[in-house]
């Protein structure tokens, strides 16, 4: 699916985010969330010597806060915001479960796209 204006702001969010709060080893990378009405819901990463909790994950908690139910569109940036990173394998299941019409943003910066969750690969 072809990049909407919507998406390219949504990918703005993560990364300025990802500038903004990811400056040590304890927070790595960033995720945003949309909302169909619009809204957008942003977290990062929680790195701690017990595990970690990716981005997406603490972008479903602060989303469900705010009673929001479904999440349109969700990207996720590491490294400062230089890289867009689809969800890991423990994210994806928790999204396809919570969200599964949920659209991700994914690929290189100059050719980004947007994919329905399902539809990752591997």
């Amino acid at each position: 699916m072809e990049l909407r204006d919507t998406d390219r702001a949504l990918v703005q969010a993560a990364t300025a985010v990802a500038k903004l709060r990811c400056r040590s080893q304890r927070h790595t990378g960033a995720s945003a969330a949309r909302t169909a009405d619009g809204r957008v819901f942003s977290g990062v990463d929680v790195r701690h010597d017990g595990g970690d909790t990716c981005a997406e994950l603490v972008v479903i908690g602060t989303a469900a806060t705010q009673g929001v139910t479904e999440l349109e569109t969700i990207v996720s940036v590491a490294d400062r915001g230089r890289t867009v990173v689809g969800p890991c394998d423990r994210c994806r299941p928790v999204l396809l479960s919570y969200f599964p019409t949920v659209r991700v943003i994914v690929g290189e910066p100059d050719d980004l796209r947007v994919l329905p969750l399902a539809e990752l690969p591997g």
